[in-house]
């Protein structure tokens, strides 16, 4: 009797030891050709939109921190590895997981491994809130209403189902005809398995506006439109109903930073934008984006950025200089 259970037992352990193998080969199959695709479709380092809101982006070198505001999406690595910094919190992930943001935040990331042979390959897909809702519903996902906070970044491993309909969703950008009617399809189950998977409450949380979040999320919208205006936090967290105290502390549970230093980081970020784009002077854009004094602008965007206002930029330029030759180059017969 006991021979015939531990022989039982030996062919259960056999056939969950090969189900597992093939789950294994078949997300490295995907994964192979996710790699392919996206290498074939953008062929030299930048940033495609293949489809609305599917954004593909290559690099052929580690890069350096990235200032930048994330947007509401759900991200895959192909190849290479990347860290993205909210705050204080650090996330890093490559081809095995995928990261998912919910809220637009000023973010600094780093693309980690990259080379001319094995370059960064990556795709976004941007996530509408309106879509998640409808999934949710037609799901029957029981929305979360705790008064839990719920970090607007994090990072889960990427399971076999989810990736293969990553690579389906991407297999459609050779037949538009079939892509017209499918990718929504495919965006509703990519959809879909993100609320069954451990990122669920995260993610139905955002798109419900349950819970403190929905507040938080309130506070961001208005800071980032009013960021030049000094800040008031008495009058925010009275308008949402929150104590001062309550509101710092769930303002910074879900963005990883004080208002005063999410504002700091938008004002920022605005004037190195001005500075590149419209070719103001450092004093310039400072007042431009709400300081009165061009002295703590200065000593704020090189405790941020690394060096003073305009060397900063003139380093930006050289860069950009630097990358337009080597794709002429890569363009020439």
């Amino acid at each position: 009797m006991n021979a015939a259970k531990t022989s039982e037992k030996s062919d259960m352990d056999l056939m969950n030891d090969q189900q597992a193998k093939r789950e294994a080969d078949r997300a490295q199959a995907n994964r192979d050709e996710l790699t392919q695709r996206i290498s074939q479709a953008i062929r030299h380092d930048r940033t495609i939109e293949a489809h609305k809101g599917l954004h593909f982006n290559r690099t052929s070198s580690p890069s350096e921190c990235i200032h930048s505001i994330s947007v509401p999406a759900f991200c895959v690595i192909a190849q290479g590895s990347k860290e993205v910094l909210l705050g204080s919190d650090r996330y890093q992930y490559d081809p095995m997981h995928y990261l998912l943001a919910t809220v637009e935040l000023p973010i600094v990331s780093q693309i980690l491994e990259a080379s001319q042979e094995k370059p960064y390959l990556s795709l976004r897909l941007d996530l509408d809130p309106t879509l998640v809702s409808s999934v949710m519903v037609e799901a029957g996902h029981p929305s979360s209403r705790s008064r839990a906070d719920v970090k607007a970044i994090d990072v889960s491993p990427l399971d076999a189902n989810l990736l293969d309909a990553v690579v389906r969703l991407v297999r459609l950008l050779d037949s538009p005809a079939e892509a017209h009617v499918l990718a929504p399809l495919i965006k509703r189950e990519i959809i879909y398995r993100l609320l069954m998977g451990e990122q669920g409450n995260r993610l139905s949380q955002i798109a419900v506006l349950g819970g403190y979040t929905h507040h938080i999320a309130v506070a961001v919208e208005r800071l980032r439109k009013d960021f030049k205006e000094p800040i008031k936090i008495e009058s925010i967290a009275r308008e949402l109903g929150m104590s001062v105290s309550g509101f710092h502390h769930h303002f910074k549970s879900v963005t990883a930073m004080s208002p005063l230093q999410f504002q700091k980081q938008l004002r920022l970020q605005e004037a190195r934008r001005l500075m590149l784009g419209e070719n103001l002077d450092a004093t310039s854009a400072a007042y431009r984006v709400g300081y009165d004094d061009a002295s703590h602008f200065n000593r704020e965007y090189k405790r941020l950025f690394g060096t003073p206002p305009m060397r900063d930029v003139e380093r930006l330029r050289e860069a950009v200089r630097k990358t337009a030759s080597q794709y002429d180059l890569l363009k020439m017969p």
